[in-house]
């Protein structure tokens, strides 16, 4: 069981960092005797603490980034998303942001479960999930853009440098990929505040049923149909599954938004698979990202020897 500490009882470098986070939060200044903290289980890329300060009606959700993590994930944008989206009503206060660490403090979400993906597999789940992305979407567009092209880039650029394994077919894949960015451009791309990552420990149930959307890490300026076209992606939604989410967000779906979610989903596997083959070079998890990432690539293969892949292409 993780111990809860109070400022002073420090035993761990951990510990350590955390308290040093609290006293930079200005409205915490002065009042250590009445702060405690505990470590939270969970989070790939960074230190969660649950904070509660003695005499608040609500505890906090501190948020250390993890070393490395700035190869990644662009803090202030986030910082911008995770207020956008507290404004639209879809998350929880960002309560303080040290633009110089990153380091964050949000309200904590009392009473409210995490999803899982077996949540994911109702029909009304996944509505509520497109139409949090519809409101997302409708609010202020981020300063960041970085479109799911630059980041499938950034990964390419990153695995080059590391002298990652790569798929030994790259060069196919890669011509593929260059034919979707050629159509995407030739169409227009639709920029909104995107959320592109959809895991299900990210959305959380309140008691009443209605979801939040927490950690903005990986928002930015991007595509209005990747935000549709990841998460089908990672649910593994069959394809009517997929048109009832364009059909939620838009209200019917069309052959273009088919086929621009459709491209889409291979574009989240050469983003993801990316990511995961740089990470089997720069962590020592016990978990074989090399294989996660080969997997990733060999899916959005698949979809780019689909027999109608050169249609979608077409009607983007």
């Amino acid at each position: 069981m993780i111990e809860k500490r109070r400022m002073g009882e420090a035993r761990t470098t951990d510990e350590r960092n955390a308290e040093a986070a609290i006293r930079l939060v200005p409205d915490w200044r002065g009042r250590a005797a009445h702060v405690s903290y505990r470590m939270m289980v969970g989070g790939l890329n960074n230190r969660n603490w649950r904070i509660e300060v003695a005499g608040d009606a609500r505890s906090y959700f501190l948020k250390i980034p993890g070393e490395g993590t700035e190869m990644f994930i662009n803090r202030s944008t986030s910082h911008e998303a995770a207020r956008h989206a507290h404004g639209l009503g879809i998350a929880p206060e960002v309560v303080f942001h040290d633009p110089e660490t990153g380091i964050e403090v949000h309200e904590f979400l009392d009473n409210h479960t995490t999803c899982t993906t077996a949540d994911f597999m109702r029909a009304d789940v996944r509505n509520q999930v497109i139409r949090l992305f519809r409101t997302l979407h409708s609010g202020p567009v981020l300063s960041q853009v970085k479109t799911i092209f630059d980041l499938v880039d950034e990964h390419l650029e990153q695995a080059a440098e590391l002298g990652s394994s790569m798929p030994q077919d790259l060069p196919w894949l890669l011509h593929h990929y260059e034919k979707i960015r050629a159509a995407f451009t030739a169409s227009g791309m639709d920029l909104v505040t995107c959320y592109n990552d959809p895991m299900p420990g990210n959305f959380l149930f309140a008691p009443d049923g209605a979801l939040k959307l927490i950690d903005y890490e990986f928002a930015s300026a991007n595509e209005r149909s990747y935000d549709i076209g990841v998460f089908a992606c990672e649910m593994f939604l069959e394809e009517d599954d997929t048109d009832a989410l364009i059909e939620t967000y838009f209200g019917t779906v069309t052959p273009q938004m088919q086929a621009r979610v459709a491209l889409c989903r291979v574009l989240a596997d050469l983003k993801w698979g990316g990511w995961a083959v740089v990470n089997r070079k720069l962590t020592d998890w016990d978990f074989d990202f090399q294989k996660y990432g080969l997997w990733k690539y060999m899916r959005g293969r698949a979809m780019m020897t689909d027999p109608r892949f050169d249609t979608w292409l077409r009607r983007v």
